[in-house]
């Protein structure tokens, strides 16, 4: 048996059933069938009931169960130690973000590539859904999550504040707004970003627990293009203060307060555990908890 059949039988397990894990893997549910008579054949028990429906265990899937997991958990674990010893080797501290957190990161890369010239800063776009996993398998050191929730496992401390603001052009009829409503904000031509977010999903689920209706216009695939758009009066955009911050002190946007959405909240770097870290990420924290 190979570590692929073995990652094939747990999800299958997982799923509870052959199409699902085969929809998961990316595979033809004959492909996902035909692993798992292999590994079968290779054990000489079933590891599936045939006759139920879920995708139930034998006895002997119950068992490899178990072992497969471990098996799989340590080949993760020695992978993560050898990336470890090679990112010692190179001094370089790898983060994770999406692109709208990416702001606050800048001023702590400054103040951390001062004291160490020498080592290597890599900010890596990762989906914030993605960022707990990739640092349980050690693919990132950090992760910037704007969430009131830290995903289980993790520790955090907080680099900065932010809120979320309507941005319109300083010639726009709400630009002299003091703040506006979810009501006013409806009536305009909406530009978002097609990137899946945590902001995105919260404003998304904010104005459906209002049974308001929420349609972007014009969706873009960055926060540049995002605020390009809005410079030249092709509509309005809902995103985070810290992504127009040159712009809003330029004059060339302006921010304006949603009275039902726009409320401060904190921007976390998040990680796995400090004494897990290599020397060079754990110097990184240090300079992100002094300036936080």
């Amino acid at each position: 048996m190979d570590l692929w059949e073995l990652r094939v039988f747990l999800t299958v397990a997982a799923e509870g059933g052959f199409s699902r894990a085969a929809a998961k893997l990316y595979r033809t549910q004959p492909a996902i069938s035909q692993t798992i008579r292999r590994l079968e054949t290779e054990l000489g028990e079933r590891l599936f009931d045939r006759a139920s429906k879920g995708g139930i265990l034998t006895a002997a899937g119950r068992l490899l169960q178990t072992y497969a997991a471990q098996v799989l958990q340590l080949v993760n674990e020695t992978e993560a130690a050898i990336r470890q010893l090679h990112e010692q080797a190179r001094a370089v501290v790898i983060i994770g973000a999406n692109e709208a957190a990416v702001p606050p990161l800048l001023p702590i890369i400054a103040g951390f590539r001062k004291r160490f010239p020498n080592t290597e800063v890599e900010v890596i776009r990762i989906p914030a859904k993605h960022i707990a996993s990739e640092i349980a398998a050690g693919t990132i050191n950090f992760g910037v999550l704007a969430t009131q929730r830290v995903p289980a496992g993790l520790q955090a401390i907080t680099i900065a504040s932010d809120e979320l603001l309507v941005l319109v052009h300083p010639a726009h009829h709400l630009a002299r707004r003091a703040q506006i409503t979810i009501e006013e904000f409806q009536k305009e031509t909406i530009i978002a970003h097609n990137d899946p977010s945590p902001a995105r999903e919260h404003v998304l689920r904010f104005f459906a627990t209002r049974q308001l209706s929420l349609h972007p216009l014009i969706s873009l695939p960055s926060l540049d293009a995002i605020k390009r758009a809005v410079e030249m009066r092709l509509g309005v955009a809902l995103l985070p203060r810290r992504c127009a911050l040159t712009e809003i002190a330029d004059g060339r946007l302006v921010a304006v307060p949603m009275r039902q959405l726009s409320r401060s909240r904190a921007v976390r770097l998040v990680y796995r555990d400090k004494a897990q870290l290599p020397q060079a990420a754990n110097s990184f924290l240090k300079v992100a908890s002094e300036m936080g």
